[in-house]
This record gives C-alpha cells, structure tokens and sequence, in this order.
C-alpha cells in the first residue's frame, strides 16, 4: 500500500525506524488490496481475519501516514521514472495497497485506466480527497473487501494489463496465496511490478527483536521477513517470468527489492 514508495512513515518502517533500523520509509501499503467484492469501509471489530485487523490498524495511522514526507524523493522519483517507462495509454492497470494514493495519482496519467485499492478506508478516504483537488480521469479508488482470504486479490480474473504492488508484499498473510492471486488477475503476458521490503535484508534485531515487541503493543502490523531472493522464488513458482530486479534506493543500504515479472502469454 503503499502509495508513497519511500514515504517516511509507518508503513515504511516509520515503527521500525523507531529503533533507530531503517531510514523510516516503506510506506507500507496495507495488505491492501483485493477480491471482489470491493467494500465501502473498513470492517467493524467484529468483522474476521486478518485482512480486518490491518485494515483497522492502517485507518488508525492513516492521517499521520499522509502527513509523513518521502525519505528518500530521488530513489522515489527513479522509480516512478521505471515504472512510467513500462506503461502505456492502452493499458488497464490494478495498484494493490495503494495507501493513500499518492503514486497512483503520478501514474495514473500514462495509463487507459487505473483502479487503485487498498483495504484502509481511512487511507482510501484520504486518497480520493487528493483525486478531488487533481482531476486525474484514468484513476479511481476503492476499498479492496477485508473479508476477502487474501491480502493482494482483485475484482475480476484476467482484467488487467499490469498490476502494482508497492510496499505490500511483505505485509500479506500469505505471500504465495497473495501472489498467485496477483497473477490471477493480470491478462496473458501482463506484468507484475513490485517494489517490496525485505526485512531479513535489515538488522537482525528488527525481525526478531523490534517487531515482536512493537507489534504485541499494537505499534506494527504483521510482517513476513524474507529476502530478494527469497521472494524472487516465490513469484518464479507462481509461474512467472522475471524480467528485471532491481534496487532504486539513494540513501545508504537499499532493502527495497523492484522486481518486474511478467504472466506467460
């Protein structure tokens, strides 16, 4: 979800960067995203899974989450610059956890169509009062159905031409579930582009020391720790081909993984 690719903020890590980890900036994308059907907001407590748990704790941060600039704009703006480079006018594209807009809304104009969930009503809130302010006619938003049994699925099966997802993957329940259903929605040969956190990449007191206590005290969401390569074998046995992996960071250590992959035709 995350709309911003290096926004310096919770999803980001701004709760690791609590403990002097990270440059604070993986704007998390709360497993946002979807299966059809789409809701209207976020689900009551009593509503199940852990889909309604995340989408609950990014509505609570969803003000400060926008609020929070971009740590590392040049690293930020080279991905967009990629990613701009690999759409076109006469594609349909799904952002899986798109917080609260703020990339969809840069992409959106090179696109036939952009459909932008995430399963925050408060980030999907905020991010259609910015597509009010800057009419951007290809981009819609929606809340993705936290009842749904994945974090990354979609409306519709072999709808879209491209499917993002920034700063989401690492924070599925499921990842292979989460890919497969990705995949699922893309049309044959469509791609895959995704930018994602890779904790193990991080101190190892992150994962095993700072998450755990941050998140009993209801300060981080749940995570999944691999690495780059980790989850380049998890999109390889979705049977996908792997196009490009790259890293866009400028600030030190990159732990952000961009990986282009793209259905079999």
């Amino acid at each position: 979800m995350f709309s911003a690719i290096y926004r310096s903020s919770y999803r980001d890590c701004s709760w690791i960067a609590s403990v002097h980890c990270l440059e604070r900036n993986f704007p998390l994308p709360l497993p946002t995203s979807a299966i059809a059907p789409l809701a209207k907001a976020s689900p009551p407590a009593h509503a199940g899974g852990s889909a309604a748990r995340k989408a609950r704790f990014w509505d609570r941060i969803a003000v400060k989450y926008a609020a929070d600039p971009i740590a590392d704009m040049a690293g930020y703006e080279a991905t967009l610059r990629r990613v701009r480079g690999l759409l076109s006018a006469d594609q349909d594209v799904l952002e899986i956890g798109c917080g609260t807009g703020t990339t969809a809304l840069r992409l959106a104009p090179f696109t036939r169509r952009l459909m932008a969930t995430d399963v925050s009503a408060g980030m999907i809130a905020i991010a259609r009062e910015k597509l009010a302010a800057e009419s951007v006619p290809q981009l819609s938003f929606d809340v993705a159905d936290a009842d749904a049994d994945a974090d990354a699925a979609v409306a519709g099966q072999g709808e879209y031409d491209v499917v993002l997802a920034f700063n989401l993957l690492h924070l599925v329940t499921d990842l292979d579930r989460a890919l497969e259903l990705a995949m699922r929605a893309l049309r044959p040969g469509g791609l895959l582009i995704s930018k994602t956190v890779c904790i193990s990449e991080m101190n190892p007191l992150i994962p095993y020391l700072a998450l755990p206590l941050m998140r009993a005290i209801g300060m981080a969401p749940h995570v999944l720790c691999f690495d780059a390569d980790a989850l380049r074998s998890a999109i390889a046995r979705q049977g996908m081909h792997i196009v490009s992996v790259e890293r866009h960071g400028t600030r030190g250590k990159d732990i952000r993984v961009f990986i282009v992959a793209r259905k079999p035709a």
